[in-house]
């Protein structure tokens, strides 16, 4: 309890004085109900459905043990109410299986922060070592950063440690929110050339999410009536999602015959 800031003490101690007047106990200990709000924050598990939709929170003790990497090998996600830890690289005998706590497609301080405030502790995995290096910046910049405009420079603008404005990683210029809000409202009207963007890579090959957004992107242009793409779409989720998620969960049987059915209908085009 000691870590923590006060807003979030408050926050705590007003839950628990809720929890005295719906059960008005005579002998309640507040401060302990505080203390067990405060676990249950830094140990609980939003439980999703196949797509990753929030379902609820679960307490599960022998999950709760295993620690984070902003580089995981492994992904956490549920069948009903089962969590299940699955493997999306090889790991090898006696390394420790690692999963990520937060989203991950943040750059180093974002990812900083958000463990910082939720789980009291600054991670040192292969991604967070790097912080201020090379690769660091150019994922930064492609995470989060926007494109200088000083003339003749071709750096990236990213977020100062202050959180008053943006400083440009190459030239060094300094803009503040407003004129940075400003460039983000201009971006916006360049949306449709949205392809020719650099992708980050901080998902890896396998990650949920990314199957996800493949499956999504199926289900969408086999909609539209593009078939071709919605199997190209659909065949790659079901690589991703086989592996995340295992090959007899409802989901990917779901999944798996949604792409039978869009690999029917390709034939049936290609045969007309």
């Amino acid at each position: 309890m000691s870590d923590i800031d006060e807003k979030q003490m408050i926050l705590y101690a007003q839950m628990a004085n809720l929890v005295s007047l719906i059960l008005q106990w005579p002998d309640i200990n507040l401060k302990e109900i505080a203390e067990n709000f405060s676990k249950l924050a830094c140990n609980a598990h939003t439980v999703c459905d196949g797509e990753l939709r929030p379902l609820g929170t679960g307490l599960y003790p022998v999950i709760s043990i295993i620690n984070h990497s902003c580089l995981p090998n492994a992904v956490l996600v549920f069948e009903g109410r089962t969590a299940v830890v699955r493997a999306i690289q090889h790991i090898p005998i006696g390394s420790e299986v690692m999963i990520s706590y937060i989203e991950t497609a943040g750059n180093t301080m974002t990812r900083q922060k958000a463990l910082i405030e939720q789980y009291f502790f600054n991670c040192a995995c292969p991604r967070c070592v790097k912080m201020g290096q090379s690769d660091d910046v150019i994922e930064s910049a492609i995470l989060e950063g926007y494109r200088c405009k000083g003339e003749g420079c071709n750096g990236f603008m990213l977020r100062d440690s202050d959180d008053k404005g943006f400083i440009c990683q190459k030239c060094g210029l300094l803009r503040d929110k407003e004129e940075v809000r400003q460039i983000a409202n201009e971006i916006k009207t360049l949306s449709n050339k949205v392809e020719n963007l650099a992708a980050s890579g901080v998902y890896g090959g396998v990650h949920p999410l990314l199957g996800l957004q493949y499956y999504t992107c199926g289900k969408l242009e086999w909609f539209l009536g593009e078939t071709y793409d919605a199997v190209r779409s659909l065949t790659k989720a079901a690589d991703i999602l086989r592996i995340t998620h295992g090959t007899n969960t409802q989901f990917m049987k779901e999944l798996l015959f949604k792409l039978e059915e869009a690999r029917a209908e390709a034939c049936y085009k290609e045969a007309s």
